[in-house]
């Protein structure tokens, strides 16, 4: 298929190349002109502005945003609308909020453009193992864009989960959960670290516990991970930031009278963690680096 893939960061690079070594032909934008011609060296199809993506690809057009949610996506949908035609596909990746989606669509729909919403989790190491993705919309459109998915999916690794919104929807949740899991492991090690006199190797542990422990995960091996590279984590700040979805499920289950306590401490704990620090919050500020290649602020000399 051939796809027009605007934002080009860390994921949406990575999905650009996926899709590439998959066969499929990319029409890549960014702001940046540095940064479309690493799309371009890698095969895509370089374009200079929104206009021009859309002028290189046939109609139907498929359009993929891998922009960050809020205003970028908003302005972005909003030009293209303008641009494509009836029959077009536009497909945001990126973690909007679920009714965003749900108007956004139907603000398309009022021009015959289709929608679907793709929560998409993976990360950094997306390229490698492929990314997990959650589709909300018509199903006939999902099925029109599906060599895509199943391009840049593991097996099984994607979903048509419901109508228009519930892909951002299941995602928000999803990162609600990840949000007690960091939290979870982050406290279970400040206590081990806490332990002088056993003087435990954390990387030790979190290989250990990979292998037939009840609480073995992906997680874990990132933690292995950031504990070889600096294992007090000496220089990184306990400082962790929230991207928006962890509010957006303690609303949500506020709003639907459902008691999530695990998801909303944990969620507090970040804004303390920028007041205080703690090893409990240096695990959790590594962890996102490892899983996402969120940024972390370094410890001061």
């Amino acid at each position: 298929m051939k796809i027009g893939l605007i934002g080009l960061g860390k994921m949406g690079m990575n999905m650009g190349q996926r899709l590439l070594e998959g066969g499929h032909k990319v029409v890549a934008y960014a702001r940046t002109d540095a940064t479309v011609k690493k799309a371009v060296d890698k095969g895509a199809v370089g374009a200079s502005s929104l206009q021009e993506v859309v002028e290189k690809l046939e109609k139907p057009r498929i359009i993929w945003l891998m922009v960050p949610a809020g205003k970028a996506t908003e302005e972005t949908l909003k030009s293209l609308s303008g641009m494509m035609e009836k029959g077009d596909i536009i497909i945001d990746g990126g973690n909007s909020l679920y009714k965003d989606s749900i108007r956004r669509a139907s603000e398309l729909n009022s021009k015959k453009i289709s929608f679907l919403d793709v929560g998409t989790s993976g990360g950094i190491w997306g390229l490698e193992i492929g990314y997990c993705m959650m589709i909300g919309g018509d199903k006939e459109i999902f099925l029109r864009a599906e060599p895509l998915f199943k391009t840049l999916a593991p097996e099984d690794g994607y979903a048509h989960v419901g109508p228009v919104g519930s892909g951002h929807f299941v995602k928000m949740i999803h990162n609600g959960i990840e949000y007690a899991m960091l939290q979870g492991y982050a406290e279970g090690f400040e206590i081990m670290n806490a332990k002088k006199e056993f003087n435990l190797d954390l990387q030790q542990i979190s290989r250990l516990w990979n292998h037939g422990s009840v609480v073995r995960s992906w997680l874990l091996e990132l933690a292995e991970n950031a504990f070889k590279k600096d294992p007090v984590l000496k220089g990184i700040r306990g400082y962790v930031e929230d991207s928006g979805e962890g509010r957006w499920t303690v609303a949500e289950a506020i709003d639907n009278d459902v008691p999530a306590p695990v998801i909303t401490i944990s969620l507090l704990e970040r804004f303390s963690s920028r007041q205080r620090e703690s090893f409990s919050d240096k695990v959790i500020a590594a962890l996102r680096n490892e899983f996402g290649g969120h940024a972390v602020k370094k410890a001061k000399d």
